[in-house]
């Protein structure tokens, strides 16, 4: 009997038929795939990995706590890098710094130290400043920029200390900012360092950095000094300003910060906006950093750069 025979029989009676162990089985198990398919399975690429999400890949978002803390040091930092921080404004008393400031607006303080000599000189008191013909003053400043507006303001505080005030500058923030052509910002400089009263003075290089540093998000300069306020003890609000100021007007400039050569790189979250390369930066360092003199003409004893040239020397 033939195979296919053998087969019939056994399912006619019902049982097994079992294979010699010569017999090739009628299919291969399914379990194993022909080598054809084999080769089609190792044909197929290997699936990449899913890349991890870029949300997971940042760093978390700084707590308000550890900007409060960073902001400290940053201070500290500042006050070691510039313990002559001062107001880059000569003046001999709270008359002079609060004309000084007006006139500040709008233009360099260099140019206001090198303009107010003979301001100063021609009227030296409110009295007289408010006597003064509209049109010499405006001669006199017009250096600065903005003359007639600036004149219109300087006679008008002028015309107000003497009417209101007997003559002398306030020393209330409430009181000041009454006067024409004075805000907050003219108002925090005399009072802090003319009558000794903390105050912070938010200018375009205060706000300019503060937003730099991530201390705050405000544009509005109201807005600004009280959420700095909020991170500082009130004994280092005048103070702070002028390290603040400092830092701004000699390595953090405006279009292009000196990364490169700024001790506090390592705190700031803004570094890599301006040059990096150290000796580029270097190039970039201003007044007594970079070698050359302040933007005062009297500055105090213990400032380590040249003083300013006067007006038309230089």
């Amino acid at each position: 009997m033939g195979p296919a025979e053998r087969v019939g029989s056994a399912r006619g009676t019902g049982s097994a038929a079992k294979p010699k162990p010569d017999s090739k089985p009628d299919s291969k198990p399914k379990a194993e795939p022909t080598p054809e398919r084999k080769t089609e399975r190792k044909a197929e690429p290997t699936p990449k990995p899913k890349p991890k999400s870029k949300a997971k890949a940042k760093a978390k978002p700084e707590s308000h706590l550890a900007m409060v803390r960073r902001a400290r040091r940053i201070n500290r930092e500042l006050a070691e890098l510039y313990p002559y921080a001062h107001p880059e404004l000569d003046f001999r008393n709270a008359f002079e710094l609060l004309v000084a400031t007006v006139l500040s607006a709008q233009t360099t303080d260099l140019r206001v130290n090198q303009t107010t000599p003979a301001l100063f000189a021609a009227y030296p008191t409110p009295e007289d400043m408010a006597a003064a013909v509209p049109e010499e003053m405006e001669e006199i400043i017009r250096p600065t920029g903005f003359f007639r507006a600036k004149t219109k303001s300087l006679l008008g505080l002028s015309a107000a200390l003497r009417d209101d005030f007997d003559g002398e500058v306030p020393g209330r923030l409430e009181d000041l900012v009454t006067l024409p052509g004075v805000g907050r910002k003219t108002a925090n400089v005399v009072l802090g360092n003319a009558f000794g009263v903390p105050g912070i003075t938010v200018d375009t290089h205060f706000g300019r950095l503060v937003r730099r540093w991530k201390w705050t998000e405000q544009e509005d300069p109201v807005k600004v000094e009280a959420e700095i306020a909020e991170i500082f003890p009130k004994s280092e609000w005048t103070m702070l300003s002028h390290r603040v100021v400092f830092h701004g007007r000699r390595i953090c400039h405006a279009r292009n910060p000196a990364c490169g050569a700024c001790p506090i790189a390592p705190l700031c979250p803004s570094y890599g906006e301006g040059e990096t390369d150290p000796e580029k930066a270097r190039k970039l360092l201003k007044y007594e950093m970079g070698g050359r003199p302040g933007q005062r003409l009297s500055p105090p004893p213990e400032y380590p750069g040249a003083p300013a040239p006067a007006l038309g020397a230089g």
